[in-house]
């Protein structure tokens, strides 16, 4: 059985996905979760508790979706892919946890001026993200199977800006088909580039 925290913090995650951080109040909250004021204030004592919370349940969800299945990729360059896939296929078709799209995007561009604190919290995760990329990128040239000029730098740049433009495009038309040519561009990439 799921406790109260746990579908306090499973239906902020909705709610910021879906109408962001400053316009989601605590009673919508408590009114999908099913919970009291005193139910959510003894699990937190603030909102910005709650986002914190949320974001590390976000994170967790990110990492069982996206890096689902690499253990069995040989390649960094495959894992990569993979990851791709992964985005496609598992993360931003889950309605169930991100029924307004990429919460992370949503947050970044709804908080950077309103609550820098909070976005500097969120863009630590691109970094993070963008990092990983780049350090496949990097194993791959290492092994010698990048093609010569190509400065993994720039190549971690171009993947990463892919994604968050999938992830902005299929948040406004919430087109698979459109999400499918953007991915499969970004895999197309990765081909060209290796050997």
């Amino acid at each position: 059985m799921v406790s109260l925290k746990d579908r306090i913090i499973h239906e902020a995650l909705r709610q910021f996905s879906s109408k962001g951080f400053m316009s989601t109040s605590i009673s919508d909250i408590l009114e999908s979760a099913g919970a009291s004021k005193g139910g959510l204030y003894n699990h937190f004592k603030s909102k910005e508790e709650l986002f914190f919370a949320a974001l590390s349940e976000a994170r967790k969800i990110w990492r069982q979706r996206n890096l689902a299945g690499l253990n069995h990729c040989d390649r960094p360059l495959d894992k990569l892919k993979q990851i791709l896939e992964n985005y496609r296929d598992h993360y931003l078709a889950d309605s169930e946890n991100f029924p307004g799209g990429c919460v992370f995007v949503a947050l970044a561009v709804e908080l950077h001026d309103q609550q820098p604190h909070l976005a500097r919290e969120v863009t630590e995760g691109f970094n993070r993200f963008k990092g990983m990329i780049k350090r496949l990128l990097d194993q791959e040239q290492a092994a010698g199977n990048l093609r010569n000029g190509v400065e993994t730098r720039m190549a971690a740049e171009i993947i990463f800006s892919g994604v968050l433009g999938a992830c902005v495009s299929y948040t406004s038309d919430k087109s698979k088909e459109n999400l499918d040519h953007t991915i499969q561009g970004l895999i197309d990439f990765l081909t060209m580039i290796s050997l």
